[in-house]
């Protein structure tokens, strides 16, 4: 987690205690939990998206050209 021991994350969790009080402790951590998974889902989304509308359609035409390349192929073996 971004090269912190656990003595960092140790103080780093005593100062939030101390800043923040051990009653609102809970619900920051719920509020972060819940931004962190909106985060990911968001990633997610933006990588459905991007393997959707540019992945795809390239590897699409790749098949194309592929698949022509081959037709191609044959006809300069054919004499005709």
């Amino acid at each position: 987690m971004l090269g912190m021991g656990p003595s960092e994350l140790i103080v780093i969790l005593i100062l939030a205690l101390v800043i923040f009080g051990p009653k609102r402790l809970p619900e920051i951590a719920k509020s972060i939990g819940k931004a962190i998974g909106e985060l990911k889902k968001a990633s997610q989304d933006m990588q459905s998206a991007v393997q959707k509308d540019l992945v795809e359609p390239i590897t699409a035409i790749g098949d194309t050209v592929k698949l022509e390349d081959t037709k191609e192929g044959s006809k300069a073996d054919d004499p005709h």
